[in-house]
């Protein structure tokens, strides 16, 4: 079949989904405070108990979709969840209490939880030695979502807290209607396999995974990765609102100019960077990288300085892309579905706790009776958390050939 306008879907899905999230990140603050009335740390927290519930429903049905799309197919799996998505950004559009907010919240973790089918589409697709590749296409397509969604929010800012929900409903169901016209089915008979709820709940997910070959330990670093870098949307609109008194719009620049080169980064580094250093250099190179943003943010006090170092930053995201590349080299073609949703599982874990850990952290250190002024904290903490997950790949075996 041909691959282009699935592929193109795809993308577009990803885009759109991160368009979606970062549409509504640089008014997150204003509106939970608007709608609760805390002040900015206090708000912090409401942020990370939604970013958390969020986290949550993708962790509990992540295994369950990319199970029942190993069974079912993609296709259905990813329209479905679009409408629904799109549905949910409405009734957060319209929220007048932090309840409603983080029942829009619950529901779109579980919608969002096809981050995982989508993963799987795209390895379905693939031939085994395009499969870094295409992850960093797809993490691309997150930077570009990433550029677009924070200057879009930033200017839908103005017509009030709550344009921005709005907007991101309308790009999900356009990007679902497209699916529906697009999008051909990857699942055939060949690597169609049974439906098993041992398989479909996360525990079981992950003991069916991690009983092959050499991804205990990757699945660790993975884990460790991704709890990391979570403080970057856990805690940036607050960090930088206290930090330097960015405004919402401003923001929303600082987060597309890190969209750009992230999206650059993906896009056209990952593959000559797999190529030429192997796909576990890449893995250490960007587990480097990420671990000097980190201890820099935490110690920062120039929001110049901040603009600047973007792009050396950004440089990090090669590492994501080369680590997905070899575990999805690992596990045989009918268990791809499985192995996305594994990871979607344990990014959700990570983005389960993150948000609790580092707002938590941010509103200790930010308070007016704070024993120590360092907004920046959270971002130390990440970058010890960065260093574990160093360690732990660089002492992770090779599997026998």
């Amino acid at each position: 079949m041909s691959t282009r306008l699935p592929t193109l879907f795809i993308l577009a899905t990803v885009v759109i989904d991160a368009m979606g999230i970062g549409l509504i990140l640089p008014v997150m603050p204003d509106l939970i405070q608007n709608i609760s009335g805390a002040n900015l740390s206090n708000a912090a927290i409401w942020g990370g108990i939604l970013a958390a519930s969020f986290a949550a429903m993708q962790f509990l049905f992540a295994p369950l979709l990319g199970s029942l799309s190993d069974r079912f197919g993609r296709r259905p799996i990813l329209l479905v969840s679009l409408f629904v998505m799109s549905a949910d950004y409405l009734v957060m559009a319209v929220a007048s209490s932090i309840w409603v907010l983080l029942a829009g919240r619950i529901v779109g973790g579980i919608t969002a939880a096809t981050h995982a089918t989508a993963s799987a589409y795209m390895a379905d697709i693939s031939a085994p030695q395009d499969k870094a590749r295409n992850f960093g296409l797809i993490g691309a397509g997150f930077g570009v979502g990433f550029v677009l969604g924070p200057v879009l929010g930033g200017l839908l800012a103005e017509f009030g807290a709550r344009a921005p929900f709005f907007a991101a409903s309308v790009l999900i169901f356009a990007n679902g209607l497209f699916g529906y016209w697009v999008l051909e089915e990857t699942v055939t008979d060949r690597i169609r396999r049974p439906f098993d709820w041992r398989r479909a709940n996360p525990l079981g997910a992950f003991a069916a995974i991690s009983r092959l070959p050499g991804l205990r330990g990757l699945l660790l670093v993975f884990f460790f990765y991704q709890v990391a870098t979570s403080v970057y949307p856990s805690t940036w609109a607050y960090f930088t609102t206290e930090r330097f008194d960015w405004s919402p719009g401003f923001i929303g620049v600082s987060l597309a100019i890190y969209g750009v080169f992230f999206a650059l980064v993906q896009g056209v580094v990952v593959g000559p960077a797999v190529s030429y250093l192997g796909h576990r250099k890449t893995v250490s190179v960007g587990l480097v990288i990420e671990l000097g943003a980190l201890l820099f943010l935490g110690v920062v006090t120039s929001g110049l300085m901040v603009l600047a170092l973007i792009p050396v930053t950004a440089l990090g995201a090669i590492g994501l892309p080369a680590l997905q590349g070899i575990l999805s080299r690992r596990v045989p073609d009918d268990a791809q579905g499985e192995l996305q949703g594994v990871l979607t599982s344990v990014m959700s874990i990570a983005t389960i706790l993150a948000p609790l850990i580092m707002t938590q952290t941010f509103a200790r250190f930010s308070r007016p009776d704070a024993p120590i002024y360092l907004p920046g904290a959270p971002f130390l903490l990440a970058a010890m958390l960065m260093l574990v997950s160093a360690l732990i790949f660089i002492f992770t075996k090779r599997p026998p050939r």
